[in-house]
């Protein structure tokens, strides 16, 4: 059994038009990147075709998540959004390692290149991608999928911010190197922050159990509930973002009714819900049964951690 908990509403409308303008991006920067002969504008270019690809996961993952429940997806696609953040966590990442590599490279041979196309096609990118960073700003406070999206959109536009300051500094010194700098600060900012949205799916996906809730003190709370000797074979997991799932074995001092259990698991659901924010609860009833009372059971049974 469990409780109901609020989820914030994600609007598909406004990752459209960010899939729309990031397209509008990557064409005018190949096209002024090719006339130009800037290799960061075609850099940058790159960079938003992985948004495009990225927004367009995130679309997709939104949609396929909002399906129902079937008797073979009996969770349904809850972890659609998951995956798409892993594989857009991912992307990023590699991005990321292009970027420096690419950098370096250009820091040791600098290229002349068109600095006032430069200019003016990366003021472009920074309003066009400012304006979708403002419309999954909110979705992304919400739902991991979203972080993933807009934070890939947020180093586009910052990325956009290098080109334009390189391209200012290469029109009125002449110093090319500037964009490299620039590029490789911003890269490596985006490696930290892709490994650390990376993990958060990843934790997800192999179903650890949330690092805020401490299984001990969960079973200590557990305890106090009249009737209830032990608590043992815990899964705890998160299924995605908001809904957290804990199943786990209850053994009784006494041989006790089940419409007596019945009234102490509503108790169990209680504390769960409430203090630890865990919205699906299964539970197990036990008597005298001789089995492992530890409170992870280890598949080999030599080893168990109490």
């Amino acid at each position: 059994m469990g409780g109901g908990h609020h989820h914030h509403h994600i609007s598909g409308k406004n990752l459209g038009l960010a899939i729309v303008l990031n397209v509008l991006i990557t064409l005018a920067q190949i096209i002024g990147g090719v006339i130009s002969g800037s290799l960061a504008l075609i850099s940058d270019a790159l960079h938003n075709f992985s948004d495009v690809l990225s927004l367009i996961i995130a679309y997709a993952a939104h949609k396929i998540s909002r399906r129902k429940q079937s008797y073979i997806q009996t969770y349904g696609f809850k972890r659609a959004e998951v995956i798409a953040a892993f594989i857009n966590a991912s992307t990023l990442i590699m991005v990321a390692v292009y970027l420096i590599a690419e950098s370096i490279k250009r820091f040791f041979v600098p290229e002349e290149v068109n600095s006032n196309m430069v200019i003016w096609l990366a003021g472009f990118s920074i309003l066009a991608n400012g304006i979708s960073v403002l419309l999954l700003m909110r979705d992304s406070k919400h739902n991991l999928n979203m972080r993933a999206a807009y934070w890939h959109l947020m180093s586009d536009m910052l990325t956009s911010v290098a080109v334009l300051a390189g391209g200012l500094v290469m029109k009125y010194t002449g110093f090319y190197g500037v964009d490299a700098i620039l590029s490789i600060g911003i890269a490596a900012y985006l490696l930290i922050l892709g490994g650390k949205l990376w993990y958060e799916a990843f934790e997800i996906l192999m179903e650890f159990a949330p690092k805020e809730i401490d299984i001990a003190e969960l079973n200590r709370k557990v305890k106090q509930i009249k009737g209830i000797k032990n608590m043992h074979h815990v899964h705890l997991w998160r299924l995605n973002e908001h809904d957290i799932h804990l199943e786990a074995h209850l053994t009784f001092e006494e041989d006790i009714p089940l419409s007596e259990f019945d009234k102490i698991c509503e108790q169990v659901e209680e504390i769960m819900q409430k203090d630890f924010g865990i919205t699906h609860t299964n539970l197990q009833p036990e008597f005298n049964r001789k089995d492992s009372q530890m409170i992870i059971i280890q598949d080999e049974k030599t080893t168990a951690t109490p």
